[in-house]
């Protein structure tokens, strides 16, 4: 387990400019002190991620997060809400302060700025002692199957894998939520575990999908959390040489790895990543998915698989998740 020297050790490294892997409730991250571009320059070169692509920065409390962004009622009431009360993982993007301490690398010079508050006691605790903002997008190399466990990171960087703060397998297992607050409508930029659904009964108004196909947060690029193999989606009856990763007791055969046997969206979420990287192997030649429904948490899982299966181009949400139109 992590102890007091861990976190000690962790802040030095990031308060000489250099990387650490801390696990949080969705993946574990690759962090940054975000006030120091030079550091934040090397998120993009380990993850040789394009420089187009903001980041999210991580704090321990609303309070802090405000130094940061200017946060309008709306946005101070769902912070409230999913970071302090009802925990469930969300990132706000908000007006960027001005004359912030923030590295341009962060916002990839846009006028607004991506805040959240993760719940595992690692990354607070991190957050608390460290009280700075850490920049820390999934530790893993661009557009690769985000990690929920610290295997996993190990895996995408092997030798380069910078100091790791342990925390055990991640709860949620998909990224947060992205809410955009700098436009008329709330907007979800990227669909995660805190749902429409969530949102709305809070901010007591619609929340829409993006249609943009502008970059403004992270997870937006068209191909994005995607194994080596080729990944074949909706699908009942796999072919010979492909993994069959199923949900539920669909499909005419029985899958190699079941994302969930009872058909529970959470725990598929949770699954996913993991599954897909187990997958990603000889002597298979492709991944075939099954179905998973539309609602709910299944939102965000479909988005992660049409990205993980389309190429590289910028996407709107909208279109991801309704890939036909």
């Amino acid at each position: 387990m992590t102890n007091t020297l861990n976190f000690e050790k962790a802040c030095q490294i990031l308060s000489c400019g250099d990387l650490v892997v801390m696990p949080t409730e969705t993946v574990y991250g690759l962090a940054a002190d975000a006030t120091q571009g030079m550091a934040v320059a090397k998120i993009y070169e380990l993850k040789s991620r394009p420089s187009f692509n903001p980041l999210i920065i991580h704090v321990d409390t609303l309070d802090h997060a405000q130094q940061w962004g200017v946060f309008s009622e709306e946005a101070l009431k769902v912070a409230e809400e999913f970071w302090h009360c009802n925990l469930s993982p969300l990132t706000v993007v908000v007006p960027i302060k001005k004359d912030t301490l923030l590295s341009s690398l962060v916002t990839a010079g846009l006028e607004s700025v991506a805040i959240r508050v993760p719940s595992h006691p690692v990354a607070l605790s991190l957050l608390k002692i460290y009280q700075r903002p850490l920049a820390a997008p999934s530790a893993n190399r661009s557009t690769h199957i985000s990690p929920t466990t610290a295997r996993a990171v190990q895996k995408s960087f092997g030798r380069q894998t910078p100091f790791l703060l342990e925390g055990g397998a991640c709860t949620i297992g998909l990224e947060s939520t992205i809410l955009d607050l700098t436009t008329k409508d709330p907007t979800v930029l990227r669909p995660g575990a805190t749902t429409v659904e969530m949102l709305e009964s809070i901010l007591q108004k619609p929340v829409r999908y993006t249609t943009d196909k502008a970059i403004k947060a992270p997870g937006m690029m068209k191909r994005h959390y995607a194994p080596n193999l080729s990944l074949r989606l909706n699908c009942l009856q796999p072919e010979k040489d492909e993994a069959f990763l199923g949900f539920g007791d669909q499909g005419t055969r029985k899958p190699d790895l079941n994302l969930s046997a009872k058909s529970d969206l959470k725990e598929a979420a949770a699954n996913l990543f993991s599954m897909m990287l187990a997958l990603d192997r000889a002597p298979f030649r492709g991944i075939a998915v099954a179905p998973i429904p539309f609602y709910g948490i299944g939102v965000a899982l479909n988005d992660r698989l049409v990205r993980a299966a389309t190429p590289s181009d910028p996407l709107p949400l909208g279109d991801a998740l309704h890939p036909q139109a």
